[in-house]
């Protein structure tokens, strides 16, 4: 499976998990929700930076947004 599509469906997983919004994890890490929308659908390339905050926002490791 591709990597976008891996960290997508993890992001995806762990905000349904916590009940969070798109636009609450939106604001809990500072990138936008159109962002968001396009990493969980594995749109989108995520940087170090990016998954760093997405990390933080949701309460996990790196490593569980990328495995």
């Amino acid at each position: 499976m591709d990597i976008r599509a891996i960290v997508g469906l993890n992001v995806l997983r762990i905000r349904r998990e916590r009940a969070l919004s798109q636009e609450e994890l939106s604001h809990r890490s500072r990138l936008t929700r159109a962002y968001l929308s396009g990493l969980e659908a594995g749109r989108r390339n995520p940087t170090i930076v990016s998954l760093s905050r997405l990390a933080e926002a949701l309460g996990v490791d790196v490593k569980d947004l990328v495995s």
